[in-house]
């Protein structure tokens, strides 16, 4: 019998190129269409980064200003949209609420099943418009409170913060959400993206490849990373704690969340950034008491700790996830954040497996017991003598 390898997870497997993103290992930096995605950070608004994912390039002003104003004009809930997530019950997660908004917004697109490029860029801006109603209304409805309409005066990062708490959101908060959108934009083939690859390979709509990359997201070692982080910080309580609890959660082998990347050997690129970004808020939100600067004082403890028994680097969501809280979100709604970026990568890997289609089927290598026959079974060989010898599977 020849011996066949398993590449378990795909690991090490390359299955296609994509020209949106990748790992530059000489540098250890993220790179979206070829720039850092630090450099991103530090100069552009998310909506620019939107569009050279989708684009390939950088817009110019004008057609900053075009892209822009599209997305302003479409920020508003539908009420079929709304009343969906109204009917959605508020112990449900709410990654349940964006899988079944956007299933809704697809089923009410009667251009769902065009799969151009052209009309799948409608689509995609038009998800990248609504998606932050659609979590910021739910985040509202779970504590009792009325939608928020949308701005037109407001740039995405503010305007997202005005829907979710109904305040004008201070510069350095908005500037810190700005930047972790930016962070959490594309990853190349991660989980998620390589759901929504696989279920664009069958010639699917782009709505369906979106709902199966949320369910994806969904799982505690891909995007619901963030949200174990902050249920790590509220089990350790404070930062003379750290220690005692992580000698019990080694002990008991215990997977540390926000620690750790499949891709990054040397530390997640994308960390600095992003801590920078919450030490800005932590020093914003001082003044208002001592919850930033204790949740700060965990988060360094834990971090020193980790790293010198384990040698094992934070990765974004270690950094994301306090700075979420910092803003107010709940910790529920971390990960449909993560959804409300990703759907800017997400969908520039949809146009990109459409452009250049291959049905994704793998192989697998059976290992149950050999062919085996029912006792007494006798096969009616007139219904059989035409059948195929294989399914198309």
């Amino acid at each position: 019998m020849t011996e066949i390898e398993i590449k378990k997870g795909l690991a090490g497997v390359y299955v296609d190129y994509t020209a949106v993103s990748k790992v530059n290992p000489e540098t250890n930096s993220l790179l979206y269409r070829g720039y850092p995605v630090q450099e991103l950070a530090a100069t552009q608004p998310f909506e620019a980064v939107a569009y050279l994912l989708w684009y390939g390039e950088l817009p110019t002003d004008e057609q900053l200003a075009d892209f822009t104003a599209e997305e302003r004009a479409n920020r508003a809930l539908e009420d079929n949209v709304r009343q969906a997530i109204d009917l959605v019950p508020l112990d449900a997660h709410p990654m349940d609420v964006l899988r079944t908004a956007v299933s809704l917004v697809g089923a009410s697109d009667p251009a769902a099943f065009d799969n151009s490029r052209e009309s799948d860029l409608v689509k995609s801006r038009r998800l990248f418009a609504k998606l932050p109603a659609m979590v910021a209304y739910d985040q509202r409805r779970r504590h009792g409170l009325g939608i928020v309409d949308p701005r037109e005066d407001l740039d995405y990062a503010q305007n997202f913060l005005w829907m979710t708490f109904g305040d004008v959101p201070d510069p350095v908060v908005a500037r810190a959400f700005n930047v972790s959108m930016i962070l959490y934009a594309e990853h190349s083939f991660n989980a998620s993206t390589f759901t929504a690859r696989v279920i664009t390979s069958t010639t699917a709509d782009l709505y369906s490849a979106v709902v199966g990359a949320i369910g994806a997201l969904k799982g505690p070692l891909h995007g619901g990373a963030n949200e174990a982080v902050m249920h790590i910080f509220d089990e350790i309580g404070s930062a003379s704690n750290v220690g005692p609890w992580l000698d019990t959660a080694l002990a008991e082998k215990r997977k540390i969340m926000g620690f750790g990347h499949r891709v990054y050997k040397n530390g997640d690129s994308r960390v600095p950034t992003m801590k920078a970004a919450l030490d800005t808020l932590v020093e914003h939100y001082s003044a208002e008491g001592d919850t930033a600067v204790e949740l700060a004082a965990l988060y360094d403890a834990l971090e020193s700790e980790f790293v010198s028994r384990k040698g094992i680097y934070p990765n974004l969501d270690y950094p994301s996830g306090p700075a979420y809280n910092l803003m107010g979100f709940d910790t529920l709604t971390f990960t449909p954040l993560f959804v409300a970026s990703r759907i800017t990568g997400w969908t520039a890997h949809i146009m990109e497996q459409a452009a250049s289609n291959a049905l994704i089927r793998p192989l697998s290598a059976y290992n149950g017991p050999d062919e085996r026959h029912i006792e007494g079974y006798v096969p009616d060989v007139a219904a059989t003598a035409d059948r195929p010898a294989e399914a198309a599977g």
